[in-house]
C-alpha cells in the first residue's frame, strides 16, 4: 500500500466502533485508576478518537494536545472540547518539537505498522521522568475478525514489548495486564461467535456491567493476563 493510500485510508476512519466503548463507563473509569497517576503537566494525548479517554483525565493536566489524523473524527473532537482553552487540536499524526510530561496512545499502536518507529519519536518528546503512557489489546492468539475489521495489525503481549524496546534507551517499563472478564468474553466469541457485530452493542453492555468482577479478579491473578496491557514507560 502506497502512502498516499495509507494517508486516505487514516483520513477515512470513522472509528464506528468508538461510541460503544465510550459508553462503556465502568470500564473507562477502571481504565483512568490505573493510569491516572502519570497525568500531570503537559499532556499529548495520540488518536485521541472522539475524546473517551480525554472526559476522565482532562482535570488533571496543565496543558493538552491533541492529534488526531482521522479528519472526520477530528472535526469532532474539536466540536465537542471547543470551549477547553488549555486544549490544542491538530489534524495529523503524532509529530512536535515540544515535550510533555506525558503521552497517550491509548488503543492507537495497534493500529500502526511501524509500531517500534513511532515508540522512539514518541519518547523523544517526553520529558526527562516523564511517562509514555501505552494501552494496547493483549494477546495474539485473541486477535479475531473484529480486530481486522477495526484496523488491527496486531495485539501485544509483555515479551513484544521487550523486544521492541530492545535498544530503546529509558529508565524503567511497567507493565500491567488487566481486564479478566474481558480476556475470557473475547476467547469465548472468537471460538463460538461467527458474527460477532449481531447484538454488538448489547454485548459490550454486558462486558461493561461485569468490570466489578474484573476488577477483583484481575488482584486474584496479580495482573497475570486479561484483554488489555498497559505499558508505562519512564524516560
Amino acid at each position: 500500500m502506497t502512502k498516499k493510500k495509507i494517508k486516505k485510508k487514516i483520513e477515512e476512519y470513522d472509528g464506528w466502533e468508538l461510541k460503544y466503548f465510550d459508553q462503556s463507563y465502568n470500564f473507562r473509569k477502571y481504565q483512568l485508576r490505573l493510569f491516572e497517576k502519570y497525568i500531570k503537566g503537559s499532556v499529548a494525548e495520540i488518536g485521541p478518537g472522539s475524546g473517551g479517554n480525554l472526559l476522565y483525565y482532562i482535570k488533571k493536566p496543565t496543558r493538552i494536545d491533541l492529534f488526531e489524523p482521522s479528519r472526520s473524527i477530528y472535526l469532532k473532537l474539536k466540536n465537542n472540547f471547543k470551549k477547553y482553552k488549555k486544549i490544542s487540536f491538530y489534524n495529523k499524526a503524532f509529530k512536535s518539537k515540544k515535550r510533555y510530561n506525558a503521552i497517550l496512545y491509548m488503543d492507537v499502536l495497534e493500529h500502526i505498522k511501524n509500531d517500534k518507529s513511532e515508540i522512539i519519536n514518541a519518547l523523544n518528546c517526553v520529558k526527562s521522568n516523564g511517562y509514555l503512557i501505552i494501552n494496547v489489546p493483549a494477546f495474539s492468539h485473541l486477535y479475531s475478525e473484529f480486530d481486522k475489521d477495526v484496523g488491527h495489525y496486531r495485539r501485544y503481549s509483555k515479551l513484544d514489548f521487550k523486544k521492541i524496546l530492545k535498544g530503546i534507551k529509558f529508565k524503567k517499563v511497567t507493565f500491567i495486564y488487566y481486564d479478566t472478564i474481558g480476556y475470557f468474553l473475547s476467547l469465548f466469541s472468537k471460538l463460538l461467535i461467527t458474527k460477532y457485530n449481531s447484538n454488538f452493542e448489547k454485548k459490550i453492555k454486558f462486558w461493561n456491567s461485569l468490570i466489578w468482577l474484573s476488577i477483583i479478579l484481575d488482584k486474584v491473578f496479580f495482573n497475570s493476563f486479561g484483554k488489555s496491557l498497559f505499558v508505562f514507560i519512564k524516560k
